[in-house]
C-alpha cells in the first residue's frame, strides 16, 4: 500500500476511494457526447501553426456561456480563460493544444479532414475538446474550488512555439482574485493522447518525460566537375555520406547510454543529374536529448565531426543548429500527484509509471520551466487493436478512440479540484 503526496504536501492513501472522484467521472460522462461533437468538428477543419481562426471561434462558442474571464492573445490564436472559485487560493493552469499537422488523412472516418494536406494526427482535437468540456464541468463545481483555474488553449505546438509566445504575452502574469486576494499560478497540468497505450490508460513519470528537439543542417562544400573526372573535382557526396555514418558512431561511442540522445538524418540533397559532380551536398536532421548537458555535448560533437571529416577531404562544412523545444521535465512531486490521481480516476490497473522518457518533444516544456507541474499521456487505442501494429501519432491512419476522452475530462477536472481543495 503506497501513499501519494498532494501538491500541498499532505499525504493520502492511494488505495482509498474518494467519493468526489466517482462524481467527477459521472459528470465527465454526462458531457462526453458534447465533447465528441466538438472534437469531430475540430477534426474536420484542422488548422496549422499559430493562426487558427476557425479553431479559436469553435472554442469560444463552446465556452461562451460559462462566465469565464477570457483573454484573447494577440501574437497567436491563443485563448486564456480564467475560472474563479468560491474561496481564495492559488491558480492552476490546465493546457490543451489546438493545432494540426501538415499531412494527408487516410483514416476513412466519417468526420475526416476536409482540408487538403492537413490532419489532426496527434490528438490535439481531443485535447481541446477535453479541456473545453473540463471547463464546463469545473464551472458547475466552482463551489468546490479554493482559488482559480486558468485554461490555456494553445496554438502552434507542432514546432511553432505557441506556448512560448503565450508566455511572452503574459500568460502567467495573472492579477488578484475579485476580492483582491493574490492568486498566483503555482501549478500546471497537461494531457497528451497517445496510440502507445490502450484506451483509458494513463502514464507519466517524474523528471525528463519528453526530449528536446533541434534541427541540424550541414552544408558540405566541395568543387563541382565532370562525373568522369572526379580527380579534377572535390566530390561532396561521399563526404556527406561519411559524415552521416560518423555521426551515428559519435552518438553510440561518446554519449552515455543512461543519458541518451538520438540523431537522425532525414534528408540528404545533392546534385542535378547523373554526369555532374555537384559543388554542394546538404544534410538535414533532428537531434533529441533528455538533458541539457547531453544536448550541448551532441551539438559540439556534430560540429567537430562534420568539420573534421570535411576538412580531411578538402571540403568545407557549414553547420547550422536551430534550437527547438527544450527537454520537457515533470516536477517529481506533481508527477507523483498525477500518478496517484490517475490511479483513482482511471484505475490502478490502468495507471503506468513511464519507465523512460519519450523522445518526441513538446512546447509545454516552456511552461514547466516556469511552474511546477506535469504532463501525462492518455491512451486512446482500442483494446481490440494490438499496440504493436496500431498506427502511431503523426500517422496518416492514426485513430484515437473517443471514449478515452471521459478519462481525460475527468483527469483535468480532478487535477484542478484536488489541487485547489478548500482547507478542512
Amino acid at each position: 500500500m503506497t501513499t501519494v503526496p498532494t501538491p500541498h504536501g499532505s499525504e493520502r492513501n492511494a488505495d482509498e476511494t474518494d467519493p468526489q472522484i466517482a462524481s467527477i467521472r459521472e459528470h465527465a460522462t454526462e458531457y462526453l457526447d458534447r465533447a465528441i461533437a466538438m472534437r469531430r468538428q475540430l477534426h474536420q477543419w484542422p488548422e496549422l501553426g499559430n493562426d487558427l481562426p476557425i479553431t479559436r471561434d469553435t472554442v469560444l462558442a463552446d465556452i461562451e456561456d460559462l462566465g469565464l474571464d477570457i483573454t484573447l492573445h494577440e501574437s497567436t490564436s491563443g485563448i486564456a480563460a480564467m475560472l474563479e472559485g468560491s474561496t481564495p487560493g492559488p491558480t492552476i493552469l490546465l493546457r490543451g493544444d489546438m493545432d494540426a499537422l501538415e499531412m494527408p488523412e487516410d483514416t476513412g472516418l466519417d468526420f475526416s479532414s476536409r482540408v487538403d494536406g492537413c490532419m489532426h494526427a496527434c490528438g490535439h482535437d481531443t485535447h481541446t475538446a477535453m479541456l473545453a468540456t473540463a471547463a464546463r464541468v469545473l464551472s458547475e463545481r466552482k463551489d468546490e474550488i479554493a482559488g482559480r483555474v486558468l485554461f490555456m488553449f494553445q496554438p502552434g505546438e507542432e514546432g511553432h512555439h505557441g506556448a512560448k509566445y503565450m508566455l511572452e504575452e503574459g500568460l502567467l502574469d495573472v492579477g488578484p482574485m475579485s476580492d483582491g486576494t493574490e492568486s498566483p499560478v503555482d501549478a500546471a497540468f497537461a494531457i497528451h493522447a497517445t496510440s502507445s497505450l490502450p484506451t483509458g490508460f494513463v502514464s507519466t513519470k517524474g523528471g525528463p518525460v519528453m526530449a528536446s528537439a533541434d534541427r541540424l543542417v550541414i552544408r558540405v562544400v566541395g568543387r563541382g566537375g565532370h562525373a568522369s573526372e572526379p580527380f579534377r573535382a572535390i566530390d561532396p557526396i561521399p563526404v556527406a555520406c561519411e559524415i552521416v555514418t560518423a555521426l551515428q558512431s559519435m552518438i553510440t561511442r561518446s554519449i552515455d547510454v543512461f543519458d541518451p540522445a538520438v540523431l537522425t538524418v532525414g534528408r540528404i540533397t545533392a546534385g542535378t543529374t547523373n554526369n555532374v559532380i555537384p559543388e554542394t551536398a546538404e544534410i538535414e536532421g533532428t537531434i533529441r536529448a533528455v538533458s541539457e548537458s547531453t544536448r550541448s555535448k551532441v551539438h559540439d560533437g556534430l560540429k567537430r565531426v562534420a568539420e573534421g571529416i570535411a576538412a580531411a577531404h578538402g571540403c568545407g562544412a557549414d553547420v547550422t543548429i536551430d534550437y527547438g523545444y527544450p527537454v520537457t521535465t515533470n516536477h517529481d512531486e506533481f508527477a507523483a500527484f498525477s500518478l496517484g490521481l490517475a490511479a483513482e480516476v482511471a484505475g490502478r490497473n490502468a495507471t503506468v509509471r513511464l519507465p523512460n522518457p519519450v523522445m518526441g518533444a513538446e512546447d509545454f516544456s516552456y511552461v514547466l520551466q516556469q511552474r511546477p507541474g506535469a504532463m501525462v499521456f492518455l491512451g486512446a487505442t482500442p483494446h481490440t487493436t494490438k499496440l504493436s501494429t496500431a498506427a502511431p501519432n503523426h500517422s496518416n491512419r492514426v485513430f484515437f478512440e473517443e471514449d478515452a476522452m471521459t478519462t481525460g475530462i475527468a483527469l483535468y477536472t480532478a487535477a484542478a479540484l484536488r489541487h485547489l481543495r478548500p482547507a478542512g
